[in-house]
């Protein structure tokens, strides 16, 4: 792989190949730029559970010393767990050491601002050109900081923040068996803690030791999770849920063990709140457009952004939305408890529904609208990306077109996005369409047409 693609500065923040591209001498710089740019005070950090993990969060941890900031370590957590506690008050920002559902050779830095939100455009740039012109603060002996640890308060802050927004003792009340797949992950022990003892589920659990390797594809997506599928039915449990390394995904199997698609997962919780409290839905381009269905069903308006947490999150805080999220990927987005992407919020919103309306999963997967998704990924050479959508746009002409992210083609009843990835060196190719017949005409005409550009 060419030396370039293995660093990757994007809307996802610095993310890489551990070893001769994201070292720890590139982790202590951007630390030392981070702390530069957020000013001397308290910076969160925290990590997922990767074997890099402590030797970046050490790392970085110099860099922010260094520029004079104060440290709070957190420890192993989830990342909105960390997005919740930077925002509660007097930190000048966070970092999440994670690659979230990359694989395990990577890691990254996840970098939030004071009120716990990824750094928006005009934080990024002046951030990176900050760390490039390698202008950064260097505290004098007096000036340096200490590094203080607070591993319960975020964990205890989180949970109480989802649980203002469901029925926590109707949810008790059913005494839901679940399963949970949290891939040994920075959810591990709170996840358990959160189904078991907050929201009162009998709990059969696998993957939750922290101190273990990812026992499968980190994404959680239909196909990883064969093995939650088969617990759900062996187990006899109402629900499963998986988690990706640093807790902000979610996918969902029902009562049958059937795992559902990630479109469906944001669907079911978008469902959910406009039927509470009606207003504003953000999404990214490649979510399916059941969201649009749904919300012409309460009146509501649904906004696109281009794919990543912190578009979405730019244009829901714009816009005063209610709910959004990136249904491609399960990131449900309530920004009443933050806004950022939350598999607790999800889960609790979920077995809220079952509770609620006595329900299982399948059946309140079953009144969703009717689409038909397919993704595939394809590996590009550096310079053709344009050549490639340009093609792609004159092979449809008179479709409505959108250029915000890569390319989206609409018709009417189906679209197809292609754009580059924000963490790997690929193009990513998604597709949907009104009958599976159309799809899959509509997805190999494109692939192909890629594969010869």
């Amino acid at each position: 792989m060419r030396g370039e693609h293995l660093l990757k500065i994007s809307v996802s923040g610095i993310r890489g190949v551990v070893g001769e591209f994201l070292t720890p001498a590139l982790a202590c710089a951007f630390g030392q730029a981070f702390g530069t740019y957020v000013g001397p005070g308290r910076v969160v950090i925290g990590r997922d559970t990767r074997s890099s993990g402590e030797m970046l969060q050490h790392a970085v941890t110099c860099g922010l010393l260094a520029s004079g900031c104060e440290v709070i370590d957190v420890g192993v957590l989830p990342t909105p767990t960390i997005q919740v506690y930077v925002a509660s008050g007097g930190a000048r920002g966070g970092l999440a050491v994670t690659a979230s559902h990359n694989p395990p050779e990577y890691n990254a830095l996840k970098l939030f601002n004071a009120r716990g939100l990824f750094l928006n455009s005009y934080e990024r740039s002046e951030l990176i050109d900050l760390y490039h012109q390698s202008e950064f603060r260097h505290a004098t002996n007096d000036e340096i900081g200490q590094v203080r640890s607070d591993y319960r308060t975020p964990v205890k802050l989180h949970i109480q923040r989802v649980l203002e927004h469901v029925d926590a003792a109707r949810i008790r009340s059913r005494r839901f068996r679940v399963a949970l797949d949290a891939v040994n992950g920075a959810a591990s022990v709170m996840a358990c803690e959160f189904l078991r003892e907050a929201l009162g589920c009998e709990l059969v659990a696998i993957h939750v030791d922290p101190a273990r390797p990812f026992p499968r594809i980190a994404e959680p997506r239909p196909e990883t999770l064969t093995e939650l599928a088969a617990l759900v039915r062996s187990a006899g449990c109402d629900v499963g849920f998986a988690q990706d390394p640093d807790a902000d995904r979610l996918a969902v199997a029902d009562e049958t063990g059937r795992v559902l698609d990630n479109d469906d997962v944001l669907a079911l919780v978008v469902e959910g709140v406009l039927e509470r409290r009606r207003g504003d839905v953000v999404v990214n381009l490649t979510t399916s457009s059941a969201i649009d269905v749904i919300a012409r069903r309460y009146g509501s308006r649904v906004w696109r952004t281009p794919v990543g947490e912190a578009h979405v999150v730019e244009q829901m805080l714009a816009t005063g939305a209610v709910i959004g999220g990136e249904g491609s990927n399960g990131g449900v987005i309530f920004p009443a408890v933050h806004a950022c992407r939350d598999s607790f919020t999800a889960m609790a919103f979920i077995l809220d529904r079952m509770a609620a309306t006595g329900e299982p999963v399948s059946s309140l997967a079953a009144r969703l609208p009717r689409l038909w998704r397919r993704f595939g990924k394809v590996a590009f050479e550096h310079g053709r990306l344009g050549a490639m959508m340009q093609a792609l746009e004159e092979s449809f002409p008179g479709a409505q077109t959108d250029r915000s992210d890569g390319l989206k083609v609409i018709f009417d009843g189906a679209w197809v996005h292609v754009r580059a990835s924000n963490t790997e060196p690929l193009v990513r190719l998604a597709a949907e369409a009104d009958s599976p017949e159309r799809l899959e005409e509509l997805y190999g005409k494109v692939s192909r047409l890629l594969e010869r550009a």
